[in-house]
Order: C-alpha cells, then structure tokens, then sequence
C-alpha cells in the first residue's frame, strides 16, 4: 500500500455503472444520506434519553457534525499529503484525490459510521450478545443449538459488534435488493474499517485494530474484496484474517473522537448536569492551545455573550473543535510514514501531548457525570430489557421443535419485513442474522412498542 493506491473509484458490487457530474465519492454521501438506516438515526439515543422539551443530539445529528469534522481533516490532509509527498505530486489521478475528493471519502465514511449501531447503543450491542452467552452452557438444549454454528460464527453471535453491522448494512443484498447494497465506493467502505478483523481475532489491550472486530462471517468474502481493492496490509496472525487499518480511518476515527468529547459537554449543560463554569473551564484550557488562535479577541468575544450561556458553551463547542480538528491533521502529517505502512497504533487525539491532560480530564468528567447520569443509566437498563426480549422472541419462534411450535410462533415470525424474511430451508446462521438484521436495525421506539406489543403491555393501532 502506499499514497498511490491505497484509494479507488470503483463500486463494491457493481462493475458497469454511468458517471455523472457529481464525483463517485460525492455520489456515496448522497446514497448514504437517503438511505432508510441512515433515516432511522434520528430516533436512536446518541447518550441522553431523547427528552421533549430540551434538544440534545441523537445519532442522526451526532453522525451529521462527526461529516462535517470529517470533512474539514480530509480537506486539510490532503492538501499536506500533495505538499509533502513525492510520489503524490507525480501522480496525477492521485494529486486530484486528495485535492478534490478525500474529503467526501472521510465526510461520507464519518456519516455511516454509526448506521450498524442497534437501538439503545451499546446496551442494545451487550443484549444481543447476552442471548447467546446465556445459551452457552452444557443443557442438552443449548449444546445442540451451539452446535448449529461454526466457531467463528458462534463467536460473532456472543459478541455482536456495531462496527461490523455497519459494513453489512451498507453492503449486504437483503431479500429482494440488489447485489452490493449500496454500492459504495471501495474507498469510503475501507474508510469504515476500524477493527478490521474477524471476530477470533479481537485482543482488548495491544494492537489498536484488533479491539474489536470489522465484519461478521457471513460477510468475509465483502471484507475481503475491499481490503484487496485497496491493497491493505495484512498482519502475520496466524490462521486468522487480520488486516492493518486503512490510513482514512483515523481521519473518520478522529473526527468521532472529536465530537463526542466536546459535545457530549454542551449536551450535559443544557440538561443541566455540568456547570458553566465545569465546561467553560475544559473547554478554554483546549483552545489555548490552538497555534492560530487570538486568545484576546476570543475572550472579548466569549464576555460579551456569557449572559446567555448556552450560546457561550456553544462558542467555546466550536473553538475547541477547530482547535483539535488542526491538531488532529498535524499528527497525521507528521506521522504519516507509520501510517501507511501499518505502525501507527494510538488514535490521533490520544497523540496530541500538548492536550492530553485536559481530554483525560474531559473522559473522568464524562464518565463520572455524564455517562453515570440517572436518566442515561434508566435508558440503559430499559433498552437492554428490550433488546433482549425481542431476541429471545424471534429466536425461540425460528428455533422451535415443530411438536411444540404454535400459532404465537408463526405469527412472531411473520412480523419479520421482507428483506428479512427466513426461507425454512436456510443454515441456522442465516436465520439468526436476519432476525439480528431486523432487530438491530430497529429504532429505540419502534423496539420498545414491538417489545409492549409481543408482552400485552400495549395494544398496537391497526
């Protein structure tokens, strides 16, 4: 892999296609954001309870800003990447990409990142898993369903990952879509790779693409096809399949990084959980140290609208966004070299020394006050009973003996939409992953009134 190669125009799934006035790279962003998960974001819980009266991100808007940062560290990347490297300013298709078209590879890759996250976030991830961990035991019952799986499989299953789900959404062909799903450019689907490897795989300390995993079994060949499009790295693991991260996603890691930090802080204010003085506090000490920033003509700024302290906090949101967004290309810059070739293993915001105090700061605060927040913690709690009970529903209807199964059953399964639909005759895998394609995909209020429907706690509307 080198600057050269390591992007491609090219469609997964699709071979033959008509260019138009829009760039393929502006083309994947417009796919992305008229998709239906895409849509479903706007009703699924970023950190806080989606309350009434007082806005607060969702993952809808949460996933829009996370582009915008993306975009700005693409169009700052690669204007250095043409500066700085040889090879780039002799290779004309190369010069135009990073001129004109990194930026809608990051924005387009920091908009679906989320797009695999079930309702209710990481509690709806842990529930998935919950199901068959509990089934992993020596009852004679549960010995033979494990049994259905091949050990990789079983080991997606007990361990569900959003970042995987994320490349079968963009990717899979449901019943009745078209091969390839959506027919994103190889570039912006190897921009979404964070861990890419398979399940087995996955280390919690060490390697920084090994924490979790990119894909599930069902989904290998696709992986393999992008990482082989773009001529990643593959690391000596032996027996498994392990690949070195793809250099955009730091760039669409950063950005992530950048946003949740910074504005689950403004969230917190406006629910009344941090300070003014907390925030203000964290948030002056980041653009401080900004090279470019004027910290006299930003503090008369700030004093002239602290009477009204949410748009103060919102100020000092996008000064210290800025600020980090600059920061962040820096360091990739000057790290460059071990990023393309595979060495770099930490995350550009965790290689900002100069502001490594403050975010360590910022991460106690948000897991002390924010993250541990009664109304995040009931939500928690509340989605993690719902995701598991509609798991336990769907699989019990698709797994049943026939001498026991009634028409509940029956009509469990016939809730399924039809891209989702399971053929009898399917692999007991793929009748697992498309009611864990059905369910994952929910929003956090259809998933709790399916939840109050299946119990008789709530009657639907016909």
């Amino acid at each position: 892999m080198n600057w050269t190669n390591c992007f491609s125009d090219e469609r997964y799934g699709i071979t033959n296609y008509e260019k138009g006035i829009r760039s393929d790279f502006e083309r994947d962003w417009d796919r992305i954001v008229f998709s239906s998960p895409f849509r479903r974001l706007q009703n699924k819980t970023q950190v806080f309870p989606l309350p009434e009266e007082v806005f607060v991100h969702n993952r809808l808007t949460h996933s829009l800003e996370v582009a915008s940062v993306g975009r700005s560290l693409g169009a700052m990347v690669g204007q250095e990447i043409i500066n700085n490297i040889e090879e780039v300013k002799q290779n004309p298709d190369a010069e135009r990409f990073y001129t004109y078209d990194l930026k809608h590879v990051v924005a387009s890759a920091c908009l679906a990142h989320d797009m695999g996250n079930p309702a209710f976030g990481h509690a709806g991830e842990d529930a998935i898993s919950k199901y068959f961990i509990d089934r992993d035991t020596q009852k004679e019952e549960d010995l033979k369903f494990k049994g259905l799986f091949t050990k990789e499989q079983w080991n997606d299953l007990t361990h569900f990952e959003g970042n995987a789900n994320t490349l079968r959404i963009l990717t899979k062909q449901y019943n009745g879509r078209q091969f390839g799903g959506s027919r994103l450019t190889y570039s912006t689907l190897g921009s979404i790779l964070k861990y890419p490897c398979e399940s087995l795989a996955t280390q919690k300390k060490g390697a920084i693409h090994r924490k979790k995993y990119g894909f599930f079994d069902d989904d290998k060949d696709v992986f393999l096809a992008v990482v082989a499009k773009l001529k990643m790295i593959p690391d000596t693991v032996e027996g498994m399949i392990v690949y070195k991260r793809h250099p955009f996603v730091y760039l669409v890691e950063a950005a992530d990084d950048i946003c949740y930090n910074i504005i689950d802080y403004e969230d917190a204010h406006r629910l009344g959980i941090l300070s003014y003085s907390e925030v203000k506090e964290h948030l002056m000490q980041i653009i401080a140290k900004h090279d470019n920033e004027d910290m006299s003509r930003f503090e008369k700024r700030l004093s002239a609208i602290e009477n009204d302290k949410n748009e103060a906090v919102t100020y000092l949101r996008a000064k210290s966004i800025n600020c980090l967004t600059h920061k962040c290309a820096r360091v990739f810059i000057e790290n460059q070299e071990s990023i393309i070739d595979g060495t770099f293993n930490v995350s550009l915001l965790d290689k900002i020394d100069e502001l490594s105090d403050v975010l360590k700061a910022i991460s106690k605060k948000s897991i002390e006050k924010i993250y541990s927040y009664d109304g995040v913690v009931r939500i928690e709690l509340a989605g993690f009973r719902i995701m598991s009970g509609l798991i336990e529903d769907f699989i019990e209807a698709a797994f049943i003996e026939e001498s026991k199964r009634t028409r509940r059953h029956d009509n469990t399964l016939n809730l399924l939409s039809a891209q989702f639909k399971i053929d009898a005759s399917s692999n007991a895998y793929t009748r697992v992953m498309n009611i864990i394609d059905y369910i994952s995909g929910m929003t956090d209020l259809f998933a709790l009134k399916l939840y109050r429907n299946l119990r008789g706690i709530e009657m639907p509307h016909i």
